[in-house]
């Protein structure tokens, strides 16, 4: 199935650059993000160098609380949503993409929002998918040494510095991940899931993973290796759902997410909710 053209097209898109909520041109860019920035290594015995960063880190910390700020206010309407990482290295020809469309379209039919890293590959695929389907189409992008631009079919998308405000949103607002196949990002945010979930930082909420052939080396080694040598219990493995078909997502989702809402605190309860 060949995929329509997208609501939106910016002819500039290709070389221009997001560093935070500013867009610029590519001979304004500048040479670290601000992530690598405030991460930055100085040396102790530069006197004028730790100096500098103590100063700045304190105005940092005010950055960071406008972004969380800016964060909430711009995802306080979502109700529930799911949030689908994935490969931005997908192309809009491959199988895999197809099948990233209809996880988007399935998830936005039945009811859910779609949240991605709202980039191009497999978050293009799933916000395209949402788009269709009428359900919110959200994207959260990031500051990168390299480019990477909103996808034109994000309906809501930030633009965030720094990884650790834009994973809280990631979580906050979700129901529920699923993971298409990706790389590195998307194992970094599969794992980060399977913590929070295994260590109850979260309510228990369904981690979906697509593709029984490519995650199968995966959860091979995590038992063979993970689980045989007692580094993490058997059944830390059931916080995975492994499927094949868009309709199977949706209902590992709906499962969870039935029973979620008496496993929330309450205001009764006399404590917060996540």
């Amino acid at each position: 199935m060949s995929n329509p053209e997208p609501p939106t097209n910016d002819p500039e898109a290709d070389d221009a650059l997001y560093i935070g909520p500013i867009r610029v041109r590519p001979q304004q860019r500048l040479g670290k993000t601000t992530d690598r920035r405030l991460l930055e290594w100085v040396d102790p015995r530069d006197a004028e160098r730790r100096a500098e960063r103590t100063m700045r880190d304190s105005w940092r910390v005010l950055r960071i609380q406008s972004e969380f700020v800016a964060g909430f206010d711009a995802m306080s309407e979502v109700a529930e949503a799911v949030t689908v990482f994935g490969s931005a290295r997908m192309k809009p020809d491959s199988p895999e993409y197809a099948l990233g469309v209809e996880v988007g379209r399935a998830l936005g039919e039945a009811g859910y929002a779609v949240i991605t890293g709202g980039g191009p590959g497999a978050m293009q695929a799933a916000n395209q998918g949402a788009h269709q389907a009428g359900a919110q189409s959200i994207g959260l992008n990031i500051e990168l040494p390299f480019e990477q631009t909103l996808n034109p079919w994000v309906d809501l998308g930030m633009n965030f510095r720094y990884f650790f405000v834009r994973k809280t949103m990631f979580v906050k607002y979700a129901v529920g991940f699923v993971c298409l196949p990706g790389g590195l990002g998307t194992l970094d945010e599969l794992f980060e899931a399977l913590t929070l979930v295994q260590t109850k930082k979260v309510v228990r909420f369904p981690i979906v993973l697509v593709g029984t052939e490519f995650w199968a080396g995966l959860l091979d080694w995590m038992r063979d290796v993970l689980v045989a040598r007692g580094m993490i219990a058997a059944e830390d493995l059931d916080l995975l759902t492994v499927v094949d078909e868009p309709e199977d997502v949706v209902a590992a989702i709906h499962a969870t997410a039935v029973a979620r809402p008496s496993d929330r605190p309450s205001a009764a309860d006399g404590t917060m909710t996540r």
